[in-house]
This record gives C-alpha cells, sequence and structure tokens, in this order.
C-alpha cells in the first residue's frame, strides 16, 4: 500500500436514530448531513488524499463514523469490537477493504472491546481512552497488537465525553489540544494546549500544516493559524447533534509501504 488513504462510509438516512449518550438529543437533518458528508471527503481529496468508500450500511445509524471500526499501525489493521453492541455489524466492510490495501489485520476478541475514536497516535506514542466504550481487556489487545511493532501504549481515563478523540487530539509537533472542562487528566499528556471551544478540540492533519477541523469552532482556528498552521474549516453541525467530529468521519492511513 502507498500514498495516504482515507476510509469514509456515507451517512445512513437513519443517522437521526443513533446512538447519544453525553449531549440531549436534538433533530438531525438526514439530508443536510449527505451534503456535509460530500464536502468533508472533498476537503480530504482537495488535499492530497485518496478516499476509500466503504460499503453504505443504511440499517446501521451510526455507521458514518467510521473511526470507530479499527486502529491501523504501521501496516496492521486491528478491527474494533465497538463497545455499543449495535454498532458491531459495522466492522466486516472495514476488514474487508482493508484487507485488499494488504495491510497484516488482527482482530479484537470477546470479551474486550475498544472504538477507534478512543486510540490517539502521537509518533510512537499510542493514547488509549479508558471509558464507556473501551474496556480493560480491549487496551490489553491493543497492546499486545502494537508494542511487538514498537508502539507504546498509554491508557487514561474517559468520563465526560465519549471518546477520547471527543476530548483531545494533537497538532502536527504533538501538541496535545483540547478543552479543558472535558479532559479527564491533562497533565496525562507531555504538553496539553487548552483551546477555547468544544469542537476545537478536534484536528485531522491533512499535511503541509493544514488542519481539518468544524467549522463551529472559530475561535480554536485562529488560536492555530496564530500558531503557524492553516485551519480548513468544514460545516458539521449534524453530526455535531450525534456525539461527531471532523475525526471519527475517516480512518486516515498515513504510513507508505512498499
Amino acid at each position: 500500500m502507498t500514498g495516504r488513504k482515507a476510509f469514509v462510509r456515507r451517512p445512513s438516512p437513519r443517522l437521526a436514530d443513533g446512538l447519544v449518550t453525553h449531549i440531549d438529543r436534538t433533530p438531525v437533518d438526514a439530508a443536510l448531513a449527505l451534503r456535509q458528508w460530500e464536502a468533508y471527503v472533498d476537503a480530504l481529496r482537495a488535499h492530497g488524499w485518496e478516499t476509500v468508500e466503504v460499503p453504505p450500511l443504511d440499517a446501521c445509524p451510526d455507521g458514518v463514523f467510521v473511526e470507530d471500526t479499527m486502529v491501523v499501525y504501521k501496516n496492521v489493521a486491528l478491527i474494533s469490537r465497538p463497545g455499543a453492541e449495535s454498532r458491531r455489524p459495522e466492522t466486516a466492510a472495514v476488514e474487508e477493504a482493508v484487507t485488499g490495501l494488504g495491510c497484516s489485520v488482527n482482530r479484537v476478541r470477546e470479551a474486550g472491546t475498544l472504538d477507534g475514536g478512543d486510540v490517539l497516535k502521537i509518533g510512537d506514542t499510542v493514547y488509549v481512552g479508558r471509558g464507556g466504550r473501551t474496556n480493560g481487556e480491549g487496551v490489553r489487545q491493543l497492546r499486545d497488537a502494537f508494542e511487538p511493532l514498537g508502539a507504546r501504549v498509554v491508557a487514561v481515563p474517559v468520563s465526560k465525553v465519549l471518546h477520547l478523540k471527543s476530548a483531545v487530539t494533537a497538532l502536527p509537533d504533538g501538541t496535545v489540544i483540547g478543552h479543558p472542562p472535558l479532559v479527564d487528566d491533562p497533565a496525562a499528556f507531555p504538553r496539553f494546549l487548552p483551546v477555547p471551544e468544544e469542537s476545537g478540540a478536534h484536528v485531522v492533519l491533512l499535511g503541509g500544516g493544514k488542519l481539518l477541523m468544524a467549522a463551529s469552532a472559530p475561535k480554536s482556528a485562529w488560536l492555530f493559524a496564530d500558531l503557524g498552521y492553516e485551519p480548513v474549516p468544514v460545516d458539521i453541525s449534524e453530526f455535531e447533534k450525534m456525539e461527531g467530529c471532523v475525526t471519527c468521519l475517516s480512518v486516515r492511513l498515513r504510513e507508505l509501504y512498499a
């Protein structure tokens, strides 16, 4: 496999029926969500990413949040076992797609649970959120899969948001960013930068200092611009109503393999 690839999955017409745990349910416009998803995919492509569309699952309202289905480190894809049982049918098509790219595939086994949104990779350090969707056995299996490849796996608590990457992501220089009221333990990270908005904590590194981020975080965008980065805002309001963010709408494979 060569090049930067992003796995994506078209939103289900039943998006509004998806799981909500830490926020109140509000009406979702499925047609607008589809347009926003298309604009998100276009933004990835415009910045040099090849998108791989996984077959849609209209019966799975949360299927668009494809990041939760696997974690990739070097040439190994660890297929998740989502903490929410209703989401477990989402993984099969993703496993088939990543196998087709030549990745080695492992799977989280019962009684482990692991959501990809709980995993934040910064170089060879792999942070994994231990919380509502990822359990201790899931953390152990992640460690078993990736530590032999050179990863350092660090478990951190998650209780205030759905996933670790609902609370924090990282800038290109490795600085972890988060909205302090939603981060269990900022001291778990060697470098932590507070941001003024919840959605400002979520960035996708597009390359070249460009940060894909939600249009709902203009103050955070200004902060990142002051630090020398280039924010690339996208409107994902309908997915934010379902506890979604820019990271969970794709699985990014950055590494290059011959």
